[in-house]
């Protein structure tokens, strides 16, 4: 959906690339992962994703305490990017993607969350296919987030997802025109 909401316009941030990149770079933070799980953390100084991928979604402590660590941080960097868009770019709005919105609290700085939902064994395929993993895998990280039905119930705008690209390219076309309607320039009150 964000790829397609880029296509028309829309600055985009995603939050698990802004995560991955800080974990990578902010040395105070390295050395909080590296306490947690290990030197195995870091390859080369790359963040061994699979390793703690494999750690979080087996060890629910481990993943609380990262995501603790780990989510100020992204808030705050998604903040100062908000705040460098609106000094240098001409945009009314900006578009956040990220999968723990509601659970790392950031839904409590944006305007409006919008949960993109579909049929739980579609949703299942797309991410396998997607992201190259195992059912099994999906299934632990589906387990690991705030039920569809709670994220549902707390968002502003629900997109329903069970159809083809055109369908959703149709969905995004509304939203993107709603928010350039709805939205003061970045930076107003």
């Amino acid at each position: 959906m964000c790829k397609i909401f880029e296509e028309f316009g829309a600055k985009v941030i995603y939050a698990d690339e802004v995560a991955k990149r800080i974990m990578e770079e902010d040395e105070k933070l390295k050395r909080k992962i590296k306490k947690l799980f290990g030197d195995e953390a870091y390859i080369g100084g790359k963040l061994n994703r699979k390793f703690i991928s494999d750690v979080i979604f087996s060890d629910e402590k481990k993943r609380k305490v990262l995501e603790s660590i780990v989510h100020p941080e992204v808030i705050k960097k998604i903040i100062t990017e908000f705040k460098k868009i609106s000094k240098n770019e001409n945009q009314s709005f900006v578009i956040v993607e990220a999968a723990l919105i509601f659970e790392s609290g950031f839904d409590k700085e944006l305007d409006y969350v919008v949960v993109v939902d579909a049929d739980e064994e579609l949703k299942i395929k797309r991410i396998m296919e997607r992201d190259n993993c195992t059912r099994e895998e999906v299934l632990k990280r589906m387990k690991a987030q705030m039920s569809q039905s709670k994220k549902r119930s707390l968002a502003d705008i629900v997109i329903q997802n069970d159809g083809d690209i055109e369908a959703l390219r149709e969905r995004v076309k509304f939203l993107y025109s709603l928010f350039q309607k709805i939205s003061k320039p970045i930076g107003e009150n």
